[in-house]
């Protein structure tokens, strides 16, 4: 399941819950991509 985070309120948002494009809880319509915590480390050549 994807996860979504309002531009405006911070707020974390699963992309079942969004209808029409627009934040549930402050009515923003920009959205970015949440990514994970886990920072992935690649060693240098």
């Amino acid at each position: 399941m994807t996860k979504y985070i309002c531009f405006y309120c911070h707020r974390e948002i699963s992309w079942k819950e969004v209808e029409k494009i627009r934040c549930p809880y402050c009515g923003g319509k920009v959205f970015f991509k949440a990514r994970p915590k886990i920072v992935k480390r690649i060693k240098a050549i």
